[in-house]
Order: structure tokens, then C-alpha cells, then sequence
């Protein structure tokens, strides 16, 4: 194809279009090929727009300031383009009225500034939450005993002097030393700032001015988190001596509830799954494959027994996967509960900050610690969260997502198209294949999901079907991506993307160049569609407190973009008859783990109400145990 780009520029300069504004252009070249070629089909109904080229991408490029590209980058820019032009329509097809909005809310307000900003100012925040030591409980003669042992076990032995916050910080950097050689799952251990903060926790402990119940509690962050005094590296190549002068606002408030920081985890390079500039972190129960992510080494270590609780992220999937995989309570908040001062940004409207820990009741107190505005984050809503294991959750009205629990219509493979060629039978052979593998795996794992619903029926819960609207969420999905893209500009405009170890099809470098080519009009139309998204998925907790679902991708997806909470929970393992895993792991399934693995349930919330949905899901581990399970180390 050939085209006359001075006409074309000048027809963009007549129509007020200005070239470093025009991520859509792709659509108007490709659009204008089809007219080209046949007009009159262009005005008797819309176009089939062509597939776009390599010529395209060269003519695009020029026209929005970026690249050139390589002839292998746009060799794989090529297919996610293509999809992502069809997603298109499907958020057309819900022809939005013009009363509704974006669902972003803009604060045009400067941050407050240090000496106005202040770590807790949400209105009626306890101190200390209604948790209460149990004197009942001893300490065994061998420390590592208390390796899995829940905040709660460890701040009772704490505060009756059974253990010293040094012994546990001493135990547990002993552990992170002796596993990470194996499950590759610290950046920086910060020994020096631990010590000194276990002996002060002691000190304070034995004078009577106790904190709380994290006070002394040894912890660790996802090194997107800063931390001054030691390199924050966001798990990425070209970022490993990067530092920041300040602690990050999750960091201070730890601090401030006398928690030791031992460490500072991975994450999957810029916060996409669990390979980092270091290798790859490793799931504790299989450490064959890897842990997911991109919490990836905060989910690997609280199972591992490394640490008692660990700080995460979620963007899309980000606390959740790595809880499924590793067997941990993740807590995701509602988005805007918890500041992210200080964090990676990946994405601006969808960036949460959350705990992974041994049992909800440790999320909930971690949570308590960590929640409300700090004068910088604009997003961070003034609402309260009160832990109160108290709660009475039978008067809850709990709903279950139907249609992820009914048996799954029969799996339709691929059939050979006329005149396969050699290579085309044995793809399609290939992916065949791969769909039976995780329709086994999946049909394995609904036993667990079926379990969980007549748990729940015997501890009394009146199960409520509900459903998610159907929406394309996936559509909405390059928000996410053109985020980020923003995020990293940097990366892109000066090549050094090519520091990140991963380079393939679906990472961060290639998904960086094709999200400039997103049009802005497009992202303002998926951003309406987003606001129907959190009606809709809003009106869904009028109905009921609580949504039980399995942990698949529907409701992750919808949930993360309409910032509802949601608290993932181990529900059992796989037993010896389970599928065998892949000789692969190509990080993009969490259920392959294999005999003797664990598996998850999810429960949904409403927004800010996150302490309901603990207590919920309190009341189900207590019931159930699973939470109490743990991999064999040695």
C-alpha cells in the first residue's frame, strides 16, 4: 500500500489534528486503505478495516514523535494491535449516552505539603484494634517453631515476654538467608535498620508503651516501596542502585506501629509477573515453577515462613495471583484506602496497595495500620476501617457468582482449515492440546469451589446467585497499559527498555510501544464504559454484602478496574489424582501447580467496606483451617 503522507498531513492539519496527538492514526491509515479500495463499500456500511503493516507502524510512528522501531518489534507490535483495534468495538457497541462520565474523578488541588501532611488522618482511626493477646498460647523451646506462626500467636508471645522481637527478626533473616538461594525471593535484606528496630521494639515492649499488635513484628516489602537508605529497584534492569531520600508512606506507618522491616522483596520487572533482573522467585510448594506476580517475593516468603506479613501491589492481578499460587491470605483494598506515596506508579487509576499474610485476620490488622489520606495521595478517601474479630458476619447477606461455579459448556477445539499446511496442523494440534490440559486442570479444581459452597451451607450462610453485568472488561483493559506506558515514557523514548530482561510478545517493552498507538478518544470512551462498570458491579452489593467466587479472571478483571476489595483466601490442596503440571510454566496460569499444591477462593466486597469482608472471611478459616497448611521447606 502506498500513501501520500504530505496529503495525509495535510488533511490532519485541516481537521485541527496535531501529529504528536495522534495515537489513532493507525485506525485512520487503515481506514483510509479500505476506502481506497472500495469506496462504494465505504459508503454503503461501515468498513472492514484491513490488518495493519509494518508500513503503517513506520508512517504512525513519524507521525506521534516515537521510535523508529526494529523490524522485530513491530513484528510483534503487529497482533496486539490488531486485537486491540477490535476492542474497540466492543465498548461502541454499548453506545454510551452522553450522561455518563469518565471514571476518573480529577483533584485539582496541589498535594499538602510535608509539614501539613500527617501519616493518619482518617477521621475515628483506632489505635489499636479490638485484637486481644491470648495468654493461653506458649512458646516452644525451638524458635523456628513460630515460622508460620499468625501476627496474633506472635504479638501474644511478644507481649508476655515469651520472645523477644530480636529472637523472631534474628530467626527470620537466618530463614531469608538459608530459602532465597532456592525460591530467589529477596532484593535487599535490610539487616542493619531490622536489628536496630527489634531492639528499640523490645525495649519499648518491657517499659509498658506497646504499639499495638504489629509492634515488633517482623515484616517485608515489595521493592517498589522505598525504603531511604537502600536501593529501590522496582525488579527491573537498569533500575538496581536506584534510591529514593524518603520512606515510603506505607513504610512510615509501619514504623510507626512498631513493625521491623527484615526486607525488600521482588517483583516482576515494573510490576508484571515473577521474573526480575535477579532470575526468577519461585513458589515455595513447587519451586520448579515460578510463584506468579508480581508480588512475586512477597507471596513466596510469608508462605516460605520468611517473614510474618508482607506488603504487596495489585494493579490487575498483582496480590491475587501470587496468593493462588503460594497459598497466602492476600487482602486487595478498595481502591483509594491505602496511600501509594512513595510506590511505583504503574497505573494512576488502579494501583492498590495491599497485605499478604498467614490469615485474614493478619491482613485486617496490617490494613488497620496502613489505611487513610496522608496529605499527598489525592486518590485516598477519608473512610474508616476498624477491626473488630467480633463482628457478627451471620447477619451478612452473602452471594455467590452462579455461573463460575455451574459446570462449563464442552470444549470446542480448533478443526483444521482447508489445505493446512504442516506447520499450521501441528500449531493447532499444539494449542488443542493446551486447551484439554487447562479444561483438565480447571475441571479438577471446581471440586475445591464446589467444597467451599457446601462449607458454606453448613456453617449456616443462605447462598445468594448473583451474577457480574456482562460487560467487555477485557476491552477496558488498555487503560491499564496506556498507563503505564505514561507511566515509563522515558523507557520508550530512549530506548531503555531494552534493560528489562524480558522481551518477549506480552512484556512491558513491546506493550509500552503498542499502548502509544491507543487513541485518546478511545481511551476517554473505554474510561465511560468503566463508569458502567462500577454502577453496575456497585448496584451487584445493594443486593448482598459479600460475593463468594472462584479466583478466575472475570471477576479479577471487573473488580480491579471498578476498585472494588477482595480477599483471596487458600481453600485446600490438590491431591496426589490432581493434573500434572506443564513442563513449562509460562506465568500465565495460576492453577498448574500440581499434586500437593494449593488452591484459592475469592470473596468481593463492597467499596470500603474491607473490615465486613474480613470478618467474613475470618469466620470461613476458622471453620476450614486451610489457612494453617504449609510447604515443607527442608
Amino acid at each position: 500500500m502506498t500513501l501520500d503522507r504530505r496529503g495525509f498531513l495535510a488533511a490532519c492539519t485541516r481537521a485541527g489534528i496535531a501529529s504528536p496527538l495522534l495515537p489513532g492514526i493507525l485506525f485512520t491509515l487503515a481506514a483510509q486503505a479500505q476506502e481506497s479500495s472500495s469506496p462504494a463499500a465505504a459508503v454503503a456500511k461501515p468498513p472492514e478495516l484491513p490488518k495493519i503493516t509494518p508500513e503503517m507502524l513506520d508512517q504512525a510512528a513519524i507521525l506521534a514523535g516515537v521510535g523508529p522501531f526494529s523490524a522485530d518489534q513491530k513484528k510483534m507490535m503487529l497482533d496486539g494491535l490488531n486485537e486491540q483495534r477490535g476492542g474497540y468495538d466492543a465498548i461502541r457497541a454499548l453506545k454510551l449516552p452522553n450522561s455518563v462520565p469518565p471514571a476518573y474523578v480529577f483533584h485539582p488541588q496541589p498535594a499538602a505539603s510535608g509539614a501539613e501532611a500527617t501519616l493518619n488522618q482518617a477521621k475515628g482511626k483506632s489505635a489499636i484494634s479490638k485484637w486481644k493477646p491470648d495468654a493461653s498460647i506458649h512458646v516452644s523451646a525451638n524458635i523456628e517453631d513460630l515460622a508460620f506462626a499468625t501476627i496474633g500467636e506472635l504479638a501474644s508471645h511478644l507481649l508476655a515476654r515469651q520472645v523477644t522481637s530480636l529472637a523472631l527478626t534474628q530467626m527470620y533473616l537466618a530463614r531469608l538467608k538459608r530459602y532465597d538461594p532456592k525460591l530467589h525471593f529477596v532484593i535487599t535484606l535490610t539487616e542493619e535498620r531490622a536489628l536496630a528496630q527489634a531492639r528499640a521494639a523490645d525495649a519499648e515492649i518491657a517499659a509498658g508503651k506497646y504499639r499495638g499488635p504489629l509492634h515488633g513484628i517482623p515484616w517485608g516489602a515489595k521493592d517498589l516501596l522505598a525504603v531511604k537508605g537502600y536501593p529501590t529497584t522496582w525488579g527491573a534492569g537498569g533500575f538496581e542502585h536506584q534510591s529514593f531520600d524518603e520512606d515510603a508512606t506505607v513504610v512510615q506507618r509501619l514504623d510507626a506501629a512498631g513493625a521491623v522491616l527484615v526486607a525488600k522483596f521482588t517483583l516482576g520487572a515494573l510490576a508484571m509477573g515473577d521474573k526480575w533482573f535477579g532470575g526468577r522467585t519461585r513458589n515455595p510448594w513447587n519451586p520448579a515453577q515460578g510463584s506468579s506476580g508480581s508480588s512475586a517475593g512477597s507471596a513466596s516468603a510469608v508462605a516460605a515462613g520468611c517473614v510474618a506479613f508482607a506488603i504487596g501491589s495489585e494493579t490487575l492481578g498483582s496480590i491475587s495471583s501470587p496468593s493462588t499460587r503460594c497459598g497466602d491470605t492476600g487482602l486487595r483494598p478498595t481502591f483509594g484506602f491505602v496511600p501509594r506515596t512513595g510506590a511505583m506508579a504503574l497505573s494512576w487509576t488502579m494501583d492498590k496497595l495491599g497485605p499478604i499474610a498467614r490469615s485474614v485476620e493478619d491482613c485486617a490488622m496490617v490494613l488497620e495500620a496502613i489505611h487513610g489520606p496522608d496529605g499527598k495521595d489525592a486518590s485516598v478517601y477519608p473512610a474508616d476501617f476498624r477491626w473488630d474479630p467480633s463482628f457478627d458476619w451471620k447477619k451478612l447477606r452473602i452471594g455467590y457468582l452462579k455461573s463460575e461455579f455451574d459446570s462449563p459448556a464442552p470444549l470446542k477445539l480448533k478443526e483444521a482449515a482447508p489445505n493446512e499446511t504442516d506447520d499450521e496442523k501441528k500449531k493447532r494440534e499444539e494449542q488443542n492440546a493446551a486447551a484439554q490440559a487447562a479444561r483438565a486442570r480447571r475441571d479438577y479444581d471446581r471440586r475445591y469451589d464446589l467444597a467451599a459452597l457446601d462449607k458454606l451451607r453448613a456453617m449456616g450462610v443462605n447462598l445468594i446467585p448473583v451474577e457480574l453485568p456482562k460487560l467487555p472488561y477485557d476491552a477496558m483493559v488498555p487503560l491499564l497499559t496506556a498507563e503505564a506506558a505514561a507511566a515509563f515514557d522515558d523507557l520508550t523514548m530512549t530506548g531503555r527498555d531494552s534493560l528489562l530482561t524480558e522481551q518477549g510478545i506480552e512484556d512491558w517493552p513491546n506493550a509500552f510501544r503498542t499502548a502509544r498507538f491507543y487513541p485518546a478518544v478511545e481511551y476517554i470512551q473505554a474510561n465511560r464504559a468503566r463508569t458502567l462498570a462500577i454502577r453496575q458491579v456497585s448496584a451487584l452489593f445493594e443486593q448482598v454484602d459479600i460475593v463468594v467466587t472462584p479466583s478466575t479472571d472475570t471477576q479479577l478483571i471487573a473488580t480491579n478496574l471498578t476498585g472494588h476489595p477482595a480477599l483471596i483466601l487458600p481453600n485446600g490442596l490438590r491431591g496426589d489424582d490432581a493434573p500434572k503440571p506443564p513442563a513449562i510454566d509460562d506465568g500465565d496460569h495460576d492453577d498448574i501447580g500440581g499434586p500437593g499444591t494449593p488452591v484459592s477462593l475469592t470473596f468481593l466486597g463492597g467499596h470500603y467496606q474491607d473490615a465486613k469482608l474480613a470478618a467474613f472471611g475470618r469466620a470461613y478459616q476458622q471453620a476450614t483451617g486451610f489457612h494453617k497448611l504449609h510447604p515443607k521447606m527442608d
